[in-house]
């Protein structure tokens, strides 16, 4: 117990003061109009109060990934708490704030045009191409499983869920994000947070008997601690879905300042309700042998919440297991929207812009919900944290240009290196090698990143200037 209050504390200080210093070392200016002032279009750029902007920014980025991701990950034992607190604080966090005020910096660009500005213009078209095959992937596998509860629940063929389901997408993707986006999403990211603090707030009150942080591998099949729980748990870490929701509020922010509250606090709030749900987990069933043997997370997240809150917590588990991933499906088809029209600058001003991208779009997304990708989707967690570790790269490359302290991204860039290395190199999923020979290539890679990385910043370096390892 103290070792998961300590956690809940500890995320809290790090943004009182990690969080803070993060923002100070990027430098915001107070005085500069944003995209929502200056571009403001009435369909992508919309100020909204910042309170808005943080719930629609914490429901965007977590969905189901922080409680699905922390109950699996709670199979290793506490030790996920420590990759919660330190991942969330010192990279996933670095990673939202940077992702979503380089965009607010570059006009709202999404995250492969900011990728393309600062490593190239091979990263950029891979991040391109990369970036909206995720997010189809995303959102296609948030209609079918949604569609799927939903069948069971009310005795109908899931085929007329899927419809309603894509109906509701293409409005979400359309419509100016005030009109629908801007006022569900507050509702449901408020509830996500009331069911999280709900348990957090039963597992204290009620005594229950939370392990405390030991480096001992719980895990009942032996799986190894790295590189594997740093993949599972995503969201409530670091996830690279995030820096593609990131530009939708960086859009939408009245003022620089309003940065650290929602891109690196809703970051925080994620940790928060993963460890959370970790905690819960690992305790409820007794340890992580009754975990592997109580189903899958979506039943464990129903069995927990209607034991832990009664029939509120029904609701709000039904509400999570249903709305949650509808609410980061169809911002994820949004999100594929303006990185394509960013792509080809395509204005998204005119309605017939917006529908000339979003109907191929759910074309092939519809096609997909009729297709067995199980296989393909194995790799999501892998593409996920891939695609979040450029997006480190591409922050640490800009601090330096601007002579800025690049170590805080620089850091868990080449750390994010070795995770999404060692785990395709050794994972069933990958090419299933040694973990000793797996582990080894990651670590060299991340060596040869990095001294890449310091050779050529070397450029950005002028005697008599401030020091890059300075802020």
């Amino acid at each position: 117990m103290i070792s998961f209050i300590l956690s809940l504390i500890a995320l809290i200080i790090g943004y009182m003061t990690y969080g803070k210093f993060v923002e100070r070392v990027f430098g915001i200016d107070e005085k500069e109009q944003t995209p929502a002032v200056r571009l403001a279009d009435g369909v992508d750029y919309i100020e909204m109060d910042w309170k808005k902007v943080f719930l629609i920014q914490f429901l965007n980025i977590a969905g189901l990934g922080p409680i699905f991701g922390a109950i699996l990950g709670a199979l290793w034992g506490p030790a996920a708490f420590l990759w919660i607190v330190f991942g969330c604080i010192f990279a996933g966090a670095v990673h939202d704030y940077l992702s979503g005020m380089l965009s607010v910096k570059n006009d709202g660009a999404t995250i492969a045009e900011i990728a393309g500005k600062y490593l190239g213009e091979i990263p950029r078209n891979v991040m391109r191409v990369f970036s909206v095959v995720l997010l189809v992937l995303v959102g296609v596998v948030f209609v079918k499983g949604p569609a799927g509860i939903l069948a069971n629940m009310t005795g109908t063929k899931s085929l007329m869920w899927i419809a309603i389901i894509i109906v509701y997408y293409i409005l979400a993707t359309v419509l100016p994000v005030d009109k629908l986006i801007g006022k569900i999403y507050p509702i449901f990211g408020a509830c996500l947070l009331i069911m999280g603090v709900g348990i957090g707030a039963s597992l204290i009150i009620n005594g229950y008997n939370i392990p405390e942080i030991s480096f001992t591998n719980m895990n009942p099949k032996g799986t190894s601690i790295f590189p594997f729980l740093f993949i599972t748990i995503a969201c409530g870490a670091i996830s690279g879905f995030h820096a593609t929701q990131s530009p939708l509020m960086a859009r939408c922010l009245k003022n620089q300042r309003e940065g650290r509250r929602v891109f690196y606090g809703s970051m925080i709030a994620e940790g928060v309700i993963a460890l959370i749900w970790a905690a819960a987990a690992m305790t409820f069933f007794g340890g992580t042998e009754g975990l592997a043997k109580a189903g899958s997370p979506a039943i464990i997240v129903n069995v927990i919440s209607n034991s832990m809150l009664g029939k509120v917590g029904g609701v709000l588990a039904i509400l999570g297991v249903v709305a949650c991933p509808i609410t980061s499906g169809d911002t994820a088809f949004r999100s594929a929207r303006l990185a394509i029209a960013d792509a080809i600058n395509f204005k998204q001003g005119p309605i017939k812009n917006r529908f000339l991208i979003a109907i191929p779009l759910f074309v092939i997304g519809i096609a997909l919900c009729f297709m067995d990708f199980t296989i393909i989707w194995r790799y999501f967690a892998w593409s996920n944290q891939t695609l979040a570790t450029i997006a480190l790269w591409a922050g640490a490359t800009y601090l330096a240009t601007e002579h800025k302290n690049y170590w805080i991204a620089a850091i868990p860039a080449t750390f994010m290196t070795v995770v999404v290395t060692s785990y395709i190199l050794i994972a069933p999923e990958g090419f299933r090698l040694p973990e000793i020979v797996g582990n080894s290539a990651g670590l060299i890679l991340a060596f040869v990143s990095i001294s890449v990385f310091l050779q050529k910043i070397k450029k950005y370096s002028v005697v008599g200037e401030v020091n890059l390892t300075n802020n």
